[in-house]
């Protein structure tokens, strides 16, 4: 199958959509399905040695205000029928709703090709964490018009299926996630690390991975973090990320131990080097960093819905606090400083658990979907085709 996948993020680019979809082209490679990758060209993207069937077609891309380490690439309608003249894909996903992945869907359409979306950021639940609150209708109305504009809609979650049904998008289907269990693993404890950080044996460790912005709840994550260290004054708090809180966070809290963005095999040491994973964001879709911590054999603590909710069964391989409220994540955030057995038990399961998660079943799931959308709208055509031919 020749597939045509348009987004405005890929590796190396440090976030969870980036990282998915390079999981997904890379196994559908390897499945010897043909893939042509248009995204934004930045300098840092060096695809001298792509799989053998991906190819990488560069779309200019601009900075975004304000996020200098993202791009987005402007409406490209006639590249991409030029692109897709030339490659003549069976299919096209959409990963990004942008102005790149806004032409995508125009373009596609026109020229009649099928074409699915994937939702993998709530961007209408960011508004109000930048006072742009009353955007928030205004953008719920666009992504509802864009994904419905599409045969069908890829979400993480069932309970992302149903926000966006709710939200009025039809036709959303469910596809997970995985880990990669070679990469993140006990096995890369670095007890070196550790000692850097400044942690002794018996000090527990608590990190953070993601962005250092305030549509992360950081706020809660402050709070816990200080709530544990009631209990146990010698935890390390580990910031992996960047973003625009990130000085402010320091200039409070001095000790925090901040590393700026790392990927691959450094990163997977410093999940694994550390005990602790508190995740308080309420806006993620899914949460890749859920099961990377849990594939770590970190004790986690995360609200109850996305990737904790569905990976997570409190109390066996992780900790629950309801949907939004924290003073329960702050209480059990400093029971897992408090009981040691506790968290030993979570640590154990989590690796247990994740180690069962990997990618090709979520790549055979993806490949499904394309495959079996791609049918659907042949077949629409061909009725379409008879019924305009009988009316003639």
């Amino acid at each position: 199958m020749k597939i045509a996948l348009v987004t405005e993020t890929y590796w190396p680019d440090i976030n969870g959509v980036a990282m998915t979809l390079h999981r997904l082209v890379t196994g559908l490679a390897g499945r010897g399905h043909q893939v042509q990758l248009i995204c934004p060209a930045q300098a840092q993207r060096d695809f001298s040695e792509l799989p053998l069937g991906v190819y990488y077609c560069p779309i200019r891309g601009f900075p975004v205000p304000g996020y200098s380490q993202a791009t987005f690439g402007p409406p490209s309608g006639g590249k991409l029928k030029q692109l897709w003249t030339m490659f003549k894909p069976d299919v096209i996903y959409v990963a990004t709703e942008g102005p790149l992945g806004w032409s995508a869907v125009r373009m596609a359409k026109k020229i009649g090709l099928p074409v699915i979306s994937g939702f993998h950021t709530n961007f209408q639940s960011y508004c109000h964490h930048y006072k742009i609150g009353f955007l928030s209708g205004l953008i719920s109305r666009y992504l509802v018009a864009f994904h419905n504009d599409t045969l069908a809609t890829i979400v993480p979650t069932d309970n992302q299926q149903t926000l966006l049904h709710r939200m009025g998008i039809a036709n959303v289907t469910v596809m997970g996630r995985g880990v990669d269990t070679t990469l993140y693993s006990p096995t890369k404890r670095d007890w070196q690390l550790r000692r850097r950080w400044g942690a002794e044996k018996g000090d527990p460790v608590m990190i953070y991975v993601g962005r250092i912005a305030e549509e992360k709840n950081l706020a809660a994550t402050m709070r816990a973090y200080e709530a544990m260290r009631v209990h146990n004054p010698r935890l390390k708090f580990v910031l992996v990320g960047d973003g625009p809180l990130r000085e402010k966070l320091r200039a409070q809290h001095p000790e925090l131990i901040m590393t700026g963005q790392l990927s691959g095999e450094d990163l997977a040491s410093h999940y694994a080097s550390a005990d602790i994973f508190i995740f308080s964001s309420l806006t993620e879709t899914f949460g890749n960093v859920v099961l990377e911590a849990m594939a770590s054999g970190l004790g986690l603590l995360a609200y109850d819905y996305a990737a904790a909710r569905l990976h997570v069964t409190s109390g066996h391989n992780g900790l629950l606090a309801s949907f939004s409220h924290e003073e329960e994540f702050v209480v059990k955030a400093a029971n897992l400083v408090k009981n040691e057995l506790l968290l030993r038990k979570l640590r154990n399961n989590a690796s247990l658990y994740a180690g069962q998660h990997g990618w090709d079943s979520i790549v055979d799931r993806f490949s499904e979907i394309l495959q079996m959308q791609a049918r659907r709208f042949g077949g629409e055509a061909a009725v379409r085709s008879t019924l305009d031919g009988n009316a003639a």
